[in-house]
């Protein structure tokens, strides 16, 4: 049974991942006739709504507080508001907080709208020079190196690309690791996309991993890699 009210409506909307100037009219617009805006970070969507010369009332909405936000939101939509849900860069559940809340608004039978934009993953494969006829997102892997390890073995079975979020507290052990794998699989590493430092950095995995310890490792980074070739000459021992 549909409890949703004439203008109840959550609204995910998709944020710019680094220039500020990448967001839609209809995000813009979304933004403006809200109620409240869930926001991850309160203080990063402040500054992009200070941006855009937009005031609207914030309220925290992040994977540590996430569970206890639901019912606040589904009394909100109860009462006819319309509740903006963003992340701090990108769409929100793409290796980020909302699925708990989208996922409980459509069983409360609630309206929702997504308002696509800028993605990471999009905008590194296609970037790339990569197959972008198939890929697959496997978001961010373990931490710890032999999990890693383990995790990357799995993916030897996948055809097209693949792409997986890093940050730059691990990105030389992840490079290693494909590395020490599939040496000569095809690896591409965009770095701080839509930013003032974007590049990318592509090769072998062997000469990105070797590149990767002689760079300066600061931002955000997307990994993208093919195993086709590189595993038809067989997985190296580690």
């Amino acid at each position: 049974m549909s409890h949703q009210t004439p203008n109840s409506i959550l609204q995910i909307i998709a944020t710019p991942i680094g220039n500020m100037d990448d967001i839609t009219l209809r995000a813009l617009a979304a933004f403006k006739s809200c109620d409240v805006i869930a926001a991850e970070d309160t203080r990063h969507t402040r500054r992009l709504l200070l941006h855009h010369q937009i005031d609207k009332p914030l309220m925290s909405c992040h994977g540590f507080n996430e569970a206890s936000r639901v019912n606040q939101i589904l009394d909100r939509l109860g009462r006819g508001e319309r509740v903006a849900l963003v992340s701090d860069a990108g769409t929100p559940t793409i290796s980020d907080p909302g699925s708990r809340i989208i996922r409980a608004v459509i069983d409360a039978g609630h309206a929702v709208e997504v308002i696509p934009g800028a993605c990471a993953l999009i905008a590194g494969l296609t970037g790339s020079g990569l197959s972008c006829d198939q890929f697959h997102f496997v978001g961010f892997l373990p931490r710890k190196t032999g999990s890693r390890k383990n995790a990357l073995r799995k993916l030897e079975s996948l055809s097209g690309s693949i792409i997986t979020y890093e940050s730059p507290y691990r990105i030389c052990g992840l490079l290693e690791d494909i590395a020490a794998l599939w040496p000569d699989a095809q690896v591409v590493v965009a770095r701080e996309l839509t930013k003032k430092f974007e590049e990318y950095w592509r090769g072998t995995a062997t000469e990105v991993a070797a590149r990767s310890l002689k760079q300066k490792i600061l931002g955000e980074f997307v990994v993208i890699f093919q195993l086709e070739t590189a595993c038809k000459k067989g997985t190296q021992p580690l």
